[in-house]
């Protein structure tokens, strides 16, 4: 099993250019059949605020090219978009596309980052989601996220073996991103995909550090400052061994955890 983790310079607003820099990306990299591929939050437009013109519901642009992406290297891909709530606010989603091209989930951002605007203009999501790959179960979550562990709990306690987190993150706080990663694959004692972006927008520059880490807080794959793929195994018998062999998750205290 194996999973590529696509750092992207997302053109600005501009689908169809970022579509052919995936492309690109992809076709480099030799995909496996049946393995995971991973692209940034709002991989096609940027963290964009133009939701009325930006949103995938009506033309499908993004949904159509990740349905061929998927289809075309037989394998599974988890990529951001934006979709459209009903009061017309956005949705800031993570998709997930099975290698027959079909959509086979769907993860709203819970936490929208209210620090810069973002929640004012996107609809919060309300539920965690997981997913099957090749028996792994899948976490996907939307970059702010990252800063909220106790959804990675509520997550590995519904059997989460691997967590993908896509983003856009300045790297202003680049120090940030790298530390509550491997901070996620410690405590929650799983795989962890972070997948940044890298390059400028209107506002921002992004440092990308895309990174795979192992249940253990080893950094298996780093994507530094550059367009390019990471690649790494994921071993599900090495991580039931580490679990039964030090089980600090056993001892979770589940009334902390509860929701009310």
């Amino acid at each position: 099993m194996k999973v590529h983790c696509c750092q992207l310079n997302i053109v600005w607003e501009d689908k169809t250019a970022s579509h052919k820099r995936v492309a690109a990306l992809l076709d480099a990299a030799s995909i496996e059949p049946s393995s995971l591929v991973v692209l940034p939050e709002m991989f096609a437009t940027g963290f964009t605020r133009n939701v009325a013109t930006m949103h995938d519901d009506e033309t499908n642009q993004s949904r159509s090219f990740l349905g061929k992406m998927a289809s075309r290297h037989r394998c599974y891909i988890a990529a951001g978009l934006v979709g459209l709530a009903p009061d017309q606010r956005g949705r800031n989603l993570c998709e997930i596309y099975a290698p027959s091209g079909h959509r086979l989930d769907s993860y709203q951002k819970i936490h929208p980052f209210t620090f810069s605007g973002e929640a004012e203009q996107f609809e919060p999501g309300n539920e965690l989601t997981s997913f099957d790959w090749q028996g792994c179960c899948v976490c996907p979550l939307v970059c702010y996220d990252l800063r909220f562990p106790e959804l990675f709990r509520h997550g590995v306690r519904k059997g989460a073996q691997l967590f993908a987190v896509i983003a856009n993150w300045p790297s202003e706080r680049v120090e940030h991103w790298t530390t509550l990663l491997r901070a996620r694959a410690i405590e929650n004692q799983a795989y962890v995909l972070g997948v940044n972006r890298c390059g400028t927008d209107p506002r921002l520059s992004y440092p990308g550090r895309s990174q795979i880490i192992d249940p253990r807080g080893k950094i298996l794959a780093d994507g530094g400052d550059a367009e390019c793929t990471i690649s790494a195994p994921i071993d599900l018998v090495e991580l039931g061994a580490y679990r039964r062999s030090f089980p600090a998750l056993a001892d979770m205290r589940k009334e902390f955890l509860v929701r009310k």
